[in-house]
């Protein structure tokens, strides 16, 4: 079998395993427990956040992070030694014991991150910790998977709803529209809008930062710097995408009324806000052409290797 480009491997179990068939013997067990606490996870996330605008991105995560570790597993296994059983327990049964904690309160986000722990210590037990430094990426961004606390997403997205909300009112109001906003409320004519949830995309801002991720790494993951820079712009893009969806529905909802502006809001504004974000991250990193190439220029080559006696 060979994955983008890397060395040909052979679909031997035993020969993609540090160790061989010894190896599995010892490992086997531990990965299929951890994979019997982990799929039950997985089918809540299907079902009770991947079917949201918030947790949309879960299917686009798993399937990428596992295929960014399928093209990278050929380089790991070239430095790949099995952990050490001790760290890897040491890992394991608290990963264990704070899944079932997550599972009795009922808190899907610590069942998940628990599930991800759990899967991780056995991956270090059966591969090693030169491994995972080559796999660091993927096994980073699966941690996307993890819904984060409603408290925490409500104390990030509630001063972006204020402001997106003011500074939509204010300039709908410089070009003569009647729209007047109290806190997160606002009156559209003889309408009420509120901006809690017409700002439900904010909430998708960890969907877009984990699409905004993805294409960084793939497109500039050797350029550490400009990567960086470029990580930097998802938030501010994504928040940008946020207000262009407010001032869409603030008007929708003053030519056409409140059915019309429901009718896109739960249709149509999802989608659209993400391929604005994702169409503006595209924006960004042209317009930082002369950025990226500048430092590219600036970064080290690494100096090429001289034949005996001096000569190239």
């Amino acid at each position: 079998m060979k994955l983008g480009g890397s060395e040909s491997v052979s679909v031997d179990m035993a020969a993609l395993m540090p160790g061989g068939g010894r190896a599995w013997r010892v490992w086997l067990p531990l990965a299929a427990g951890a994979a019997l606490f982990a799929l039950p996870t997985f089918y809540a996330l299907a079902t009770e956040q991947w079917t949201t605008e918030a947790g949309a991105h879960g299917p686009i995560v798993l399937a990428a992070g596992l295929w960014l570790i399928v093209r990278q597993w050929p380089d790991a296994l070239r430095v790949a030694r099995p952990g050490h059983l001790g760290l890897t327990l040491g890992l394991l049964v608290p990963a264990l014991l704070l899944y079932v904690f997550g599972h009795v309160v009922g808190v899907l986000g610590i069942e998940a991150f628990a599930a991800l722990a759990a899967l991780l210590a056995v991956l270090y037990g059966l591969v090693g910790m030169a491994a995972l430094r080559l796999l660091w990426f993927p096994l980073l961004y699966l941690l996307f998977l993890v819904p984060p606390p409603d408290t925490v997403v409500a104390a990030v997205t509630q001063p972006l709803k204020l402001a997106i909300s003011h500074v939509s009112a204010e300039l709908l109001n410089g070009l003569g529209y009647p729209v007047v906003n109290t806190g997160v409320i606002l009156q559209v004519a003889q309408y009420q809008l509120l901006v809690a949830t017409a700002c439900a995309g904010l909430n998708s801002i960890i969907s877009v930062s984990a699409i905004g991720l993805l294409y960084v790494y793939l497109l500039h993951g050797s350029n550490g710097r400009y990567a960086a820079l470029l990580v930097a712009a998802v938030l501010p893009v994504a928040i940008f995408a946020n207000f262009v969806r407010i001032l869409i529905l603030i008007l929708i909802t003053y030519h056409f009324g409140d059915a019309a502006a429901q009718g896109y809001l739960h249709s149509s504004a999802g989608i659209l806000t993400f391929a604005m974000t994702v169409l503006g991250l595209f924006a960004v990193d042209a317009l930082l052409a002369p950025v990226r190439h500048r430092l590219e220029r600036s970064t080290p080559q690494p100096t090429p290797p001289q034949a005996p006696g001096g000569r190239a």
